[in-house]
Parts: structure tokens; C-alpha cells; sequence
């Protein structure tokens, strides 16, 4: 073999530790599991429930391997999502075989492909020795070839910036779909020609890096293929090399990355181990039909199914499993979560009159597990999206409770919220100068030293013309100074700062925050931000949060210190503390005691997949998801009541708990505190009949 790929790989003359210690596997596994580990040659999936030991299986699958079919470290391969999940696997081998861990090949799909391009690069025009571009390196450079290929393109207000721009093409070289397909699928009728200037950006950005020897997160993955169905040496070294390849989290693959797997796999010599109940990811990639049709791609697959759950309660595992049975007929794989706990407290469902309430019921639980000698560690409160958990974060600083927020920021701290805050800051007063360099700072070729001129600048013409500071903005005299690539971006900023001034006189504040997120900003988060509509999401919140105030000066003041207030409590080390997160990322984790808050229709399942431009499953798959966190009790609820634009709506529960048969759930409901006679529960009663449906 050649010294290079020695170098990288290993010797495939090296041989294995001989002198074994002992594994019993029969006695370390339970009966799925062991059918698992001990499965024969060919292509397996391993359809691991939540809970249910799959690092173990895997772990123990690739000691099997070593010590029963004298397999060498240097012929398996072991794909993951995340390199720690490699070196926890790959460490828990050396500890069972007492093979160093280096001695395999495993990580994550771009750490491996690196490896190969190193020494294969050179076939595809890549420079051995190339540089890998981190994200902000990579968004200069795009930016860079979108300046040099159409110096105009950027000063259009519609067209979208590098950053959106860099992740629209990396979604789709990652799910291989000619990227003008995608941008037309995104942007539709309102940029006709984008499609067109993103196609050739994407190809010279591609040249750009080829000719700089340099490769992004992307070209890692796509190179690789390249190679291995180009280069006919380099593919057969490879599936002569890797006798065994392992696929972590399996759901989670995207096309490029199955196709990667299939190629090299080619003898069929693959173990797919995944959960497609689990499969959350398709907006950034992910095929839900990846691991559904396995087995059309290997014919003569052997399934396994995982199903004892050593996580959760055997109540929590009825939800969870009824969650499942509530899917379409043929839309995922049968399988049932078998307990191993004992017998705990049905998952709970607190109907609440309002997100206010809703973030008292929480608390007051949280407080009651607390008195009861529970860590506050060991709780968790789980969310569809980010803005969900405004008020519950507002009542908790107040109480002065330590949280964390795995999914961001605190509210308050996002930069969008502050963005939009200064706009109304600054209209309430043009002395402002903070405010003033929060927004101006936003606009190209603006920095610190031009906001703080054309502040200035304002306060002379105003004076100087005997208007309005916000006026000032609008006159050629002050037009005049600002940079030119941001003249158009300025004037329609102004537009909306006087339209905000208009209707700060006589609309709710509620209203002037939807003026507000109706103008420029809404262009600029399209612009700016990939995620713009989870950001849209939470300035939504704002106008909420801004109905219960009458008056703007008012509703400003209780933002800026409530913002005060949740910035800077901060956790500290070794203090105990609640998590809040999004699902998404809560996901792969477990605590004793889990919320899941917003159960209603719009806010999970979201807006979007109710009307058709979301997966509708993918949302009820989130939810299973949540409620497999949780190990000893559940607890569900929802706003009866929410403002939207200043008026309360009328919320229905989810259609996810609508699904639910009643005896699985122990409905409380509000009730006057005096009435409360359930004992521990505060203002809220318990309730629900058993059988029929919510």
C-alpha cells in the first residue's frame, strides 16, 4: 500500500491485538440487541427505538467484529453525525478489546472525506495540501466572487445576501439538486433572475476555490463522491479496504452523503442503524425516504428492531407509542416501545388561559419538584420554536430561577429583537444615539464612525431647517452624505421610521410593531439570514408581548429593562439550572422531568406544515421526539388564548393530543386557587375522564 495512505490510514498489514478480554455477549445484551451485534455478513438495518441502547449495539457490533470474525480495526468503518459520538463509540471498543481507539477509521462524514482527498484530491483539481475554509471564511470568499462577478447585484434590496446565499447552494449540493431549482423553489416570482446569477456565482465560486487550493464543509463531501465515481482505482481501494461499513443516526443522511455510503458499500457489507420516528432534519437536508427505502436499494437487507426502552416510564412509552400509531397507514416502520422502568404517573396535559399562565403552571411545577428534592438540572422545557418560551423566560428571571437556553440566546439578547427595538427606540427618541447606531450600522459601508456623522449630521439639519430629527433623515442634505451603496437601504429605513412616527400617534403599540416589522427590516432579515422566517416567527412574539401595553413609551421602557434583567442573570459555575431548548436540539438528550409548551394548532405543528408548505409528520415525529426526553414525568400543555396583531385569539389543542385516547393523559385544568383541593398543584384542578378522544 502506498506510504501516504499508511500515513493516513494505518498498515492494512498491521494486525489486531491479539489475547482479547472476555465478552459475553450474550449476557451483555439484551435479546434484540444481541441479534443485532451477532448479525450475519450482508446489508442490515438496525431500527434502534428511543432509548433502547443504540451506542451500545453499535459498540458492541464493532467489538463482535474484531474479536468473533477477526476482523481488523483498519477494515471498519464507523460514519457518524458528530465526532464525539465517534470517539465515545470508538473508546467504549478499546475499552472492551483493548485496541487503541486510532486504530479505526470513524467520525463524521466530512472528517473521513478530508482523509480522502488528501490523498486523492489531485484527480478531482484539488491541491493536496488545500485549506479548509471555516463558515465565515467561506461567506467573504462568496461575497468576494458575487462583487467581482456583478458589482450591482448586492445593491439591489431584494436580492439575497452572501450568508443566505452560501447556505441556499449548500442545501442544494447536499440533497443534488440543481441549485436554480432550489432558489426557484424558495424565491418563486419575486427574483425571476435570480436562479440565473446564483448558478453562476455557485460556478465561480467553485473555481475560485479550486484555483486558491481551498475546499469548504460541502466540497469535502461532494469531492469524495467525485472521486470514488471517477477515479476507478481509488473506489476499489475503498470497498476492498472497509469490509464493514457502520452508519450512525441513519435518518439524519442527506443524498450526497447516501450516495458517498452506497458507493463505498458496494459489496453490501453496511449496518444502517437509525430510527425513522426520529428523522427532524429534512429542512436542512435529510430524506425521510432514505431509510424507508433501505431496502429497495439492498435487496437482501435483514431488519432489527430495537425496542426495549430503558429511558422512560412504561406511561410515557404508551404516549410515545400511541404518537406512533396515530401515523399514516404505511408511513414508517411498525415498531412498539417495550418498558424496562416501572410503573410512574401518566404524562400531563394543563389546558392554560395564555402564555402567562401557561409560564406560571411550569414554574410552579418546577418549584414543587424542586421542594421535593428533584435537581433543577434534571429538568427540562421543550419547544417547536424559540419565541414560544418568551414569557415562561421573562417569569423565570423574575423569580430568579437559573435556566439555560441550549436553542440561542435569551429573547430579549437576539439580535433581530434588538434590531427591531432600536427602530422604535429611536422614533420614541431621536436623541438616542445608541439606537440610532444599532440600525444605521446594519446598512452597507456603515460602520461606528459614519453612524455616529450622520447623527450628527441629522441633529445640524434639523436645527439648521427647523424639522424633526426623523425628517432630517429624508433631506437631500443629509442624503448626500450617506455612503452610496447604502442609499437605497437608507431610504426605505427612513420610510419606515416615519411611518412608525405616524402611527405611534394614534395606533396601539402592538400595531406600530407590525408597521415596524413590515418595512425595511423585513427586507433586510430576507436579505441577511437563511432562517429569516423563524426569525419573522419571534418579532411576531414582540407585537404580542407589545398588546399588553397602551402606550409605546410605556411598552419600550418594560422591553429595555426586562432585556435588562434576562441579560444579565447569568448561571454560575456549578449552579443548578433549568434547560429550555428547541426540540431540535434536545434531541439525543434525556431528563427526569420534561414540559413540552404551545401543544396548540400554529404552534405545533407550526403554521407552515398545517398549510401545506411543511411536513405535516415531520411535526408529529418532533413530538415523538419530545416526549421520548422525558424518563419519569411529562408534562404537556397549552395556551387556550393568544394575541395576534392586538386582538386575542381562540387556540385548539394540538391535533397530537387531539389524537391521544384521554386515559393516557391526567388533563388538569385552571381553576380559582381557592378551589383547588388536588393536593401540591396550586390553582389548578385535575380532570379528564377516561376513554374517547380531546
Amino acid at each position: 500500500m502506498d506510504e501516504d495512505v499508511e500515513a493516513i490510514f494505518g498498515s492494512e498489514s498491521s494486525k489486531g491485538v491479539g489475547g482479547f478480554p472476555s465478552i459475553d455477549f450474550r449476557a451483555d445484551l439484551n435479546d434484540d440487541q444481541y441479534r443485532a451485534v451477532t448479525a450475519p455478513d450482508g446489508p442490515a438495518l438496525v431500527l434502534a427505538g428511543a432509548g433502547s441502547g443504540k451506542t451500545r449495539t453499535l459498540t458492541y457490533r464493532v467489538a463482535y467484529l474484531i474479536t468473533e470474525r477477526a476482523v481488523q480495526p483498519h477494515q471498519i468503518l464507523l460514519l457518524t453525525f458528530t465526532n464525539k459520538a465517534a470517539n465515545q463509540m470508538l473508546g467504549r471498543v478499546e475499552s472492551l478489546t483493548g485496541i487503541p481507539s486510532h486504530k479505526f477509521l470513524g467520525g463524521t462524514f466530512h472528517h473521513v472525506g478530508q482523509n480522502a482527498l488528501r490523498h486523492h484530491g489531485e484527480s478531482v483539481g484539488l491541491s493536496p495540501n488545500f485549506t479548509i475554509l471555516d463558515d465565515s471564511d467561506s461567506d467573504s470568499l462568496l461575497n468576494e466572487v458575487i462583487r467581482e462577478l456583478d458589482p450591482d447585484y448586492l445593491k439591489n434590496k431584494n436580492n439575497p445576501k452572501a450568508k443566505p446565499l452560501k447556505s441556499l447552494i449548500s442545501y442544494a449540493r447536499n440533497v443534488q439538486r440543481p441549485v436554480t431549482e432550489v432558489v426557484n423553489e424558495r424565491y418563486g416570482d419575486s427574483a425571476p433572475d435570480l436562479a440565473v446569477s446564483v448558478n453562476e456565482f455557485q460556478d465561480a465560486y467553485r473555481q475560485s476555490k479550486l484555483e486558491r487550493g481551498l475546499a469548504d464543509f460541502d466540497d469535502l463531501l461532494e469531492y469524495w463522491l467525485e472521486i470514488l465515481e471517477r477515479n476507478e482505482e481509488a473506489a476499489k481501494y475503498y470497498q476492498e479496504r472497509f469490509r464493514y461499513v457502520l452508519v450512525d443516526e441513519y435518518q439524519d443522511v442527506n443524498r450526497l452523503q447516501v450516495r458517498i455510503i452506497d458507493k463505498i458499500a458496494a459489496q453490501g457489507q453496511i449496518m444502517a442503524v437509525g430510527d425513522d420516528a426520529q428523522c427532524i432534519y429534512t429542512w436542512r437536508g435529510a430524506e425521510f425516504e432514505h431509510i424507508i427505502g433501505f431496502s429497495k436499494r439492498y435487496p437482501e437487507v435483514k431488519i432489527y428492531k430495537i425496542e426495549t426502552n430503558y429511558r422512560s416510564s412504561p406511561e410515557i412509552l404508551a404516549l410515545a407509542n400511541g404518537i406512533l400509531e396515530a401515523q399514516p397507514k404505511n408511513r414508517g416502520y411498525q415498531k412498539t416501545l417495550l418498558p424496562s422502568k416501572p410503573s410512574g404517573g401518566r404524562p400531563v396535559f394543563a389546558p392554560l388561559m395564555d402564555a402567562y399562565q401557561q409560564a406560571d403552571f411550569v414554574i410552579d411545577r418546577i418549584l414543587e419538584l424542586q421542594d421535593a428534592g428533584v435537581d433543577l438540572e434534571d429538568v427540562a422545557v421543550l419547544y417547536r420554536a424559540h419565541y414560544h418560551a418568551m414569557n415562561l423566560q421573562l417569569e423565570m428571571t423574575r423569580q430568579g430561577i437559573p435556566f439555560i437556553i441550549t436553542s440561542g440566546v435569551r429573547f430579549f439578547e437576539q439580535a433581530h429583537v434588538k434590531d427591531l427595538s432600536a427602530q422604535l427606540r429611536f422614533v420614541a427618541n431621536p436623541a438616542d444615539v445608541v439606537a440610532f447606531h444599532r440600525f444605521a450600522c446594519l446598512l452597507p459601508k456603515i460602520g461606528e464612525k459614519t453612524a455616529s456623522r450622520l447623527h450628527s449630521l441629522a441633529e445640524k439639519v434639523a436645527s439648521d431647517e427647523q424639522i424633526s430629527i426623523l425628517r432630517a433623515l429624508a433631506t437631500q442634505t443629509f442624503l448626500k452624505k450617506v455612503p452610496n451603496d447604502a442609499q437605497d437601504d437608507w431610504q426605505s429605513l427612513v420610510e419606515t421610521l416615519l411611518a412608525i412616527e405616524e402611527a405611534a400617534r394614534t395606533a396601539t403599540p402592538a400595531k406600530v410593531v407590525e408597521i415596524a416589522m413590515e418595512g425595511w427590516y423585513s427586507f433586510y432579515l430576507r436579505q441577511t439570514y437563511d432562517n429569516w422566517a423563524r426569525r419573522e416567527e419571534d418579532l411576531e412574539s414582540l407585537s404580542q408581548f407589545a398588546s399588553k401595553f397602551q402606550d409605546l413609551s410605556e411598552m419600550l421602557a418594560q422591553l429595555i429593562l426586562l432585556g435588562s434583567e434576562t441579560g444579565d442573570r447569568v448561571v454560575r459555575m456549578g449552579e443548578q439550572h433549568v434547560r429550555l431548548s428547541t426540540i431540535h436540539q434536545a434531541k439525543g438528550l434525556e431528563y427526569r422531568y420534561v414540559f413540552v409548551i404551545g401543544l396548540a394548532e400554529g404552534l405545533f405543528p407550526i403554521r407552515r406544515a398545517i398549510e401545506g408548505d411543511g411536513d405535516l409528520e415531520e411535526e408529529r415525529r418532533l413530538f415523538y421526539v419530545a416526549a421520548t426526553r422525558a424518563q419519569q414525568g411529562l408534562f404537556l400543555t397549552y395556551p387556550m388564548l393568544s394575541e395576534q396583531k392586538g386582538a386575542p385569539v381562540r387556540m385548539q389543542p394540538s391535533r397530537f393530543i387531539r389524537e391521544m385516547p384521554t386515559e393516557q393523559l391526567d388533563v388538569r385544568r385552571p381553576m380559582p386557587k381557592q378551589q383547588s383541593s388536588y393536593g401540591g398543584y396550586g390553582r389548578y384542578g385535575r380532570g379528564g375522564g377516561r376513554g374517547g378522544r380531546f
